[in-house]
């Protein structure tokens, strides 16, 4: 039945003059002339006005949201237990609310999205930005562990508090939370909601250096969900440099080149790709970074192997494995952290890896074509490299070797 309809029924029948039977109802006297409302909305807004004092309940858990605690909404309301529980049981009963558990442990949630609506629009927005303040602090205080598992939920309430600074630190947290769980449609959303609001503030060298973290971090959900090729990675990373240029030296610029050389590669310009990676790749030796070294090694030697110098690709992809495979970086948490996670492990896992794979047998190929044609056992230097290559790339990755770290 739409709801429409049924929330008139039930505006009737909350009028008291009709009477419930078995499969029926009776009239018990003359019915007065209702006003029949001609929106959803208005007569969504006439049950909640027939409810009185409960109606300021569904207000309250309206701006906590579509489900919520009975825990949390005792925390910010201003009535006292049995006011609370008589309302709350009110909108049950009224099926505005639906309740799971008993009442002091119970989790509600609104019958359906546009009833929270209207309960939550019929607050003037002053009102409702000091209860977004006062949950988001009431959340932070008492109810960590919802903080630690959904952040998202602090930054929505910032952000409607208009407490912009406070928001745009969720959204970072929430996203690379998703990031980390692979859940990269939520983690864009999260990201784009702080660049947002990031937008709203004076541009200062903090701001851009937060800008860049979570430009870094939009560009590995983009890539991981959009493809390599795909425009927004472009613009995200490009957005990026443009940031590192601001910040001044960071090393952050190195992972901002890695993610540009991989929409190059991905787009099938591996000599723009080749170009970055020998960027990175002087950048890591300026400053003396193994971490860097190995993230510019194998983007340039993946760059050099879409380009098809194999004996120029070889050695950089080496010596990215050699430093990669150092047991000091893994146990310092080389690309561990949100963005070097992303852009530098599994850039590794998804690039590194295969690619070296490929290099080997592309090389056995060519030792076993030599070998046929002079009839007699291939050099050592190119099948053996590739086999000794493969195995410790295998053996060398954390991904594959947990128990070894």
């Amino acid at each position: 039945m739409p709801l429409f309809l049924e929330e008139v029924t039930q505006l009737v029948l909350e009028s008291g003059r009709l009477q419930a039977h078995a499969d029926h109802y009776e009239v018990t006297g003359p019915l007065p002339a209702l006003a029949v409302p001609t929106t959803l909305h208005d007569t969504l807004m006439a049950r909640l006005d027939r409810l009185a004092s409960s109606k300021a309940v569904a207000q309250l858990g309206a701006v906590i949201g579509r489900t919520f605690a009975y825990a949390v909404l005792e925390a910010v309301s201003p009535w006292d237990e049995p006011a609370l529980q008589h309302g709350s049981r009110q909108l049950v009963e009224a099926e505005l609310l639906y309740q799971q558990g008993v009442p002091l442990q119970a989790i509600y949630r609104f019958k359906h999205a546009l009833i929270q609506e209207t309960a939550y629009q019929s607050l003037l927005k002053s009102t409702r930005q000091q209860c977004h303040q006062q949950i988001a602090q009431v959340l932070e205080t008492r109810f960590p562990e919802t903080v630690a598992v959904q952040p998202e939920l602090l930054a929505q309430h910032y952000t409607e508090a208009g407490h912009t600074e406070q928001a745009i630190a969720y959204w970072q947290r929430a996203g690379q939370q998703a990031l980390q769980h692979s859940a990269n449609a939520e983690a864009i959303r999260h990201f784009t909601r702080g660049i947002a609001l990031l937008a709203t503030l004076p541009d200062t060298p903090a701001r851009a250096q937060q800008e860049l973290d979570l430009q870094i971090t939009l560009g590995a959900a983009l890539t991981a969900t959009k493809g390599l090729a795909a425009p927004d990675v472009e613009a995200a990373y490009q957005r990026a440099c443009e940031l590192c240029q601001q910040v001044g030296e960071t090393p952050q610029l190195s992972p901002v080149l890695g993610g540009l050389a991989r929409f190059y590669i991905g787009r099938g310009e591996s000599q723009t790709a080749r170009e970055l990676g020998e960027q990175m790749l002087s950048l890591a030796q300026r400053v003396h970074d193994p971490a860097g070294l190995a993230h510019a090694h194998i983007t340039l030697g993946n760059a050099l192997l879409s380009l098809r110098p194999w004996d120029a690709a070889r050695p950089h992809l080496e010596q990215g494995v050699a430093f990669y495979s150092a047991k000091q970086h893994r146990s310092q948490g080389f690309f561990t952290e949100t963005h070097q996670g992303v852009i530098g492990l599994r850039y590794l896992d998804r690039l590194g890896i295969s690619i070296l794979w490929r290099c080997s047998r592309a090389w056995g190929a060519r030792a076993r074509g030599g070998k046929e044609r002079a009839g007699g056992p291939a050099e050592d230097g190119v099948d053996g490299v590739g086999g000794r290559w493969s195995h410790r790339a295998r053996t060398a990755h954390p991904i594959r070797r947990r128990d070894a770290a």
